[in-house]
């Protein structure tokens, strides 16, 4: 086991001093928490809101509620997500999801749910194609940082069940709301990427697809129940997960997926180019994208240069990217 040194943001450092270490074991290899924590280096191995021939849930017809922070009783406490409705929301026909997961974030930047919003901007890409997007919130930890339990990344509680708590939140949005339970996908950053591939790794009878950002699959194991389409995003330069680590998950998604092991070149622009991988069990596909000299952050998001993360390419915009992939593969 390596233990390394929780990495500060360059700005806002009062909340953040002093010497403190985290140790984390990855899949395969020695990790580390990644996001505003510590550095991860090793690892595991149609538009709009309508759905076609999409399954609908128990809310369909119920007015809407109000977008905004809400709250649900799980695992004994109180736990809490935002919901972002688009403008063109029908409650008559079935609607995608995507859960976007923050990353490991400092309790300086306040309540890290919504903070990610500006770092993703995913509601305007969810107002323009016509899905709902919810922001769930991860627990602080001792030192204040919120964080997920996604296995080599981030929680200290290894017992944590927030995996459960995200299907908690999809079992009450099904009860609000109109949701195409076919279209329902998980996606985020650093932390929330790590959570990202859990869920792909756990519930891929519930997930649709999911499109991690600047993270890998830090589970033990993963026996996924079908396979899974994912695009995943990861840069070069990124010190907080070893792009390496990233590679090696990528490629064991594809095994594990029975994909067809030579990708072809599905996107090049600039400084980002993206290689699939079809022919993959039921009907998936990998997508993996890789940014040149692209640091800790989300392509096409918050310009996050000035917080030390490292270059924000705007060659490819990851909403977009994981829209396209998303409105391909609803579940079978």
């Amino acid at each position: 086991m390596t233990r390394l040194p929780v990495i500060c943001l360059v700005v806002l450092l009062t909340a953040c001093g002093g010497d403190d270490t985290t140790s984390i074991t990855g899949t395969g290899g020695a990790g580390g928490a990644a996001g505003a924590g510590g550095a991860a280096t090793g690892g595991a191995s149609g538009s709009g809101g309508s759905a076609g021939a999409g399954g609908s849930a128990t809310g369909c017809g119920k007015a809407a509620p109000a977008g905004g922070k809400r709250t649900l009783t799980h695992g004994g406490g109180e736990r809490v997500y935002h919901l972002h409705l688009p403008p063109g929301y029908d409650a008559s026909k079935p609607t995608a999801v995507v859960m976007n997961f923050h990353g490991r974030t400092a309790a300086s930047f306040g309540e890290a749910a919504p903070l990610h919003e500006t770092v993703s901007k995913l509601f305007s890409k969810a107002d323009a194609a016509g899905f709902i997007v919810v922001n769930p919130q991860g627990l602080s930890e001792s030192d204040g940082s919120q964080t997920w339990n996604a296995g080599a990344c981030c929680s200290a509680d290894s017992s944590r069940d927030d995996v459960g708590f995200a299907d908690a939140i999809l079992d009450e949005l099904e009860t609000l709301l109109c949701v195409d339970e076919k279209r329902i996908f998980a996606t985020g950053l650093s932390n929330g990427g790590f959570l990202s591939h859990r869920l792909a790794c756990e519930r891929a009878e519930r997930y649709a697809a999911v499109a991690p950002v600047a993270a890998f699959n830090g589970m033990a194991s993963c026996n996924p129940s079908r396979g899974i389409s994912m695009i995943a995003f990861n840069g070069t330069a990124d010190k907080l997960v070893s792009y390496a680590a990233s590679q090696s998950s990528n490629q064991a998604w594809v095994t594990r997926n029975g994909c067809n092991p030579t990708p072809t070149e599905t996107f090049k622009k600039g400084d980002s180019h993206c290689d699939t991988y079809s022919g993959c069990k039921d009907g998936a596909e990998v997508v993996f994208c890789t940014i040149d000299d692209g640091g800790h952050t989300w392509p096409g998001g918050m310009d996050m240069s000035a917080l030390g993360f490292g270059k924000t390419t705007q060659d490819l915009i990851a909403n977009d990217a994981m829209w396209d992939l998303f409105q391909k593969h609803p579940l079978p």
